[in-house]
């Protein structure tokens, strides 16, 4: 059946790149913790919220950083960044090396973007401590693929392997190892085989996670989708095979019928804790195709919806986001959610202007 989706609310390129700028200093005043150097995990402030440290959202911190210092080219961001960075590595025990190797993938892949920003040949020498680490995550339980954390090495799932797919590419193309390149061929072609519906191209999250072999069909999360997509996305930059991003286009498409409602085209809210980043992580590899498949205006359109609904309905007035981008602020905000939220919008202001008759008007 076909649905009519809502009128998109007509922005320019500057009105987004405004409201991205807003919510970026909405984080800082809403999360930063200026003594330990990081972001707060819970908004308002609460003293025991940093207790238990949680390395990987501060990995998106920033990585939302740098789209900020993208879109600006602020010096401002890379100072936070570097404090940022410094702060994790002292919670984290002097080390940027944890137990999570899907947390260190995220960590390696934020670096290596400030790496490109800056080349400062630290961050490069970071992501590459990282990836050395990363790589021992592959073993023959489940026959291959990565680890999710370095305790429980017989659970293979795509947190840990799809942005290890990645990172492998990224690093090829950067520096032309060919090994990192081998890398990203041989933990790509575990996860289509095991993690991917072969009828659809739907991802799913994991497999043998109770020690019984089985994957977990019933778990449905919008990342999983993403960074599977961002892996196809990269190899297919890497090797101009067509195969790659073919992959990706179809995740995508089946990934949007699932996920997007279909009168609105806004996503669903996944849930708290950890979900509540898992849409931020699916728009920014929505992005990355959308760079290399442009004539997609569904996909663009998506993320133009979700992030109009989410200033005009998800926001408070301090600039705190709700989970579901639609409806009221939850009492406590999670950092997880407040990122989600940002790098939304950030992926809205990258958008180039498009025709006054589709969406919006020019800046």
């Amino acid at each position: 059946m076909n649905v009519t989706k809502l009128p998109i609310e007509v922005t320019t390129v500057g009105q987004r790149q405004a409201r991205a700028e807003a919510a970026q200093e909405e984080l800082l005043y809403n999360f930063w913790n200026e003594k330990l150097g990081i972001m707060n995990q819970l908004a308002p402030f609460e003293p025991d919220c940093n207790d238990h440290f949680i390395y990987w959202w501060h990995a998106h911190v920033v990585d939302a950083l740098v789209d900020g210092y993208e879109r600006t080219r602020d010096a401002a961001y890379l100072a936070r960044i570097d404090r940022v960075v410094e702060g994790v590595r002292r919670l984290n025990g002097s080390t940027l090396l944890h137990n999570y190797y899907d947390d260190m993938e995220w960590m390696a892949l934020a670096l290596l973007r400030v790496y490109d920003a800056t080349r400062q040949e630290r961050y490069r020498t970071d992501a590459g401590v990282l990836w050395s680490s990363i790589r021992t995550a592959w073993n023959g339980h489940m026959g291959g693929g990565m680890a999710w954390k370095k305790d429980q090495l017989d659970y293979k799932n795509t947190p840990a392997n799809a942005p290890a797919a990645i990172l492998a590419a990224r690093l090829y193309q950067r520096f032309e190892d060919p090994a990192d390149l081998a890398w990203a061929v041989r933990i790509y072609e575990w996860t289509k085989a095991n993690l991917v519906d072969p009828a659809t191209g739907f991802v799913w999250d994991g497999m043998n996670r109770l020690g019984d072999g089985k994957i977990d069909y019933d778990w449905h999360y919008t990342y999983c989708q993403g960074v599977f997509i961002g892996a196809g996305l990269e190899l297919y930059r890497c090797t101009g095979n067509p195969d790659y991003l073919k992959d990706a286009v179809r995740t995508a498409d089946t990934a949007i019928e699932r996920f997007a409602q279909p009168d609105t085209g806004l996503l669903p809210n996944e849930g708290e804790d950890d979900c509540g980043l898992f849409k931020g992580i699916f728009v920014r590899y929505l992005h990355e195709l959308l760079k290399l498949r442009p004539e997609r205006r569904d996909i663009r359109e998506l993320l133009l919806r979700n992030a109009n609904a989410l200033w005009d309905a998800g926001r408070s007035e301090r600039g705190l986001i709700s989970r579901s981008w639609t409806s009221p602020v939850e009492p406590k905000v999670q950092l997880c959610a407040q990122l989600s939220g940002l790098m939304l919008l950030e992926m809205a202001a990258a958008l180039p202007a498009g025709s006054i008759r589709a969406d919006e008007t020019n800046a």
